[in-house]
């Protein structure tokens, strides 16, 4: 059945963005609030993504966040987006989603991911063993018959976690994440947000080789996009300034608090391909521009679900941007 943007799930994904000039404690507070906003509107499920080490980043204890998130929300699905997993013992993460599932039941999501999520340095820090990203199948292995009913008798127990039906999500941004998503027969989310040349490649890895699993009888396939939505085309871009900064700051190493959006903001032509290329998928404009391109996105690539993450300095427009996004999937039913 042709997928349509009215007809799917639409989902948030948040990263606590510390801005410039406020508190951590404030972009925890924005959380939250986005959470329970998008819960009104009838988002699906916002997801927390775990960074280390990043002056605009303060979802570092994501397991700790998703509980906040929860226990201040009461429908709305809330994980991880995501674990990354070599960071980990799997028995650890295990327990915590055991702990946030038997908390909040069947609300729980568990996105797993195989990068880092940092610098190497602070990888080391983590005690992170050089050789875990190579073993991430093994320890998705791992973690999946700690939570097992099936592991009752084992040696080593996820109690609580055990037993629970927490949904696990492989997470990527390459086609190597895509054939084990298939393999696992799990659910796939992939990173087009800034990672967006593999997309349709790895959508074709991931539904040729799926296996079903216990978990997962067909392909699923959700994408994270960049979304600014604002009444004007004008308004749109100029909110869309603090993104392009972030990113700019992710091309130099020069990575500091989002910064407000700026008038005089001019894009240096030296990250002009750069910009190109990490933006494919980020969608600025007004409501009719943003329709247009959302559709065509979900037309072109069938997802079975949209992830949406806004890099909006000001919270109120944030929130209007998801707003905006949910009001046209309305209109386009």
């Amino acid at each position: 059945m042709k997928k349509e943007f009215s007809k799917i799930p639409l989902s948030v994904l948040d990263l606590a963005l510390i801005l410039e000039e406020k508190t951590i404690a404030e972009s925890f507070s924005n959380s939250l609030n986005l959470a329970q906003t998008a819960e009104k509107l009838g988002y699906c499920r916002l997801w927390l993504a775990e960074h280390h080490n990043m002056a605009s980043i303060a979802s570092s204890a994501t397991s700790v966040l998703i509980g906040h998130v929860a226990g201040g929300t009461s429908t709305i699905r809330v994980g991880s987006g995501g674990i990354m997993l070599p960071n980990h013992s799997p028995l650890v993460i295990a327990e915590q989603f055991g702990t946030l599932a038997t908390l909040y039941p069947h609300r729980i999501d568990l996105g797993l991911g195989r990068a880092p999520g940092t610098d190497r340095a602070t990888a080391k820090a983590l005690q992170r063993d050089d050789r875990a990203a190579y073993q991430f199948p093994d320890t998705v292995s791992e973690l999946q018959g700690y939570l097992s009913s099936q592991n009752k008798n084992g040696l080593v127990r996820a109690i609580p976690g055990e037993g629970l039906d927490i949904p696990i999500w492989i997470l990527g941004s390459s086609t190597e994440s895509a054939r084990l998503a298939a393999a696992f027969g799990l659910p796939y989310a992939f990173a087009s947000h800034f990672a967006p040349q593999e997309l349709h490649q790895a959508l074709r890895i991931y539904r040729s080789g799926f296996v079903p699993s216990g978990q997962l009888k067909e392909p699923y396939i959700m994408a994270c996009v960049n979304v600014t939505a604002a009444e004007t085309t004008e308004e749109a871009q100029l909110l869309a300034t603090s993104m392009k900064k972030m990113f700019i700051g992710i091309f130099t190493n020069n990575r500091g608090p989002l910064q407000p959006p700026d008038h005089t903001f001019r894009l240096d032509s030296r990250f002009q391909p750069l910009m190109q290329q990490f933006l494919t998928y980020s969608f600025v404009g007004n409501p009719t521009e943003i329709k247009d391109d959302i559709t065509k996105f979900v037309d072109d690539t069938q997802i079975d679900e949209l992830m949406v993450v806004s890099h909006i300095y000001d919270h109120e427009a944030r929130l209007n941007s998801y707003k905006i996004l949910k009001d046209l999937q309305k209109d386009a039913g």
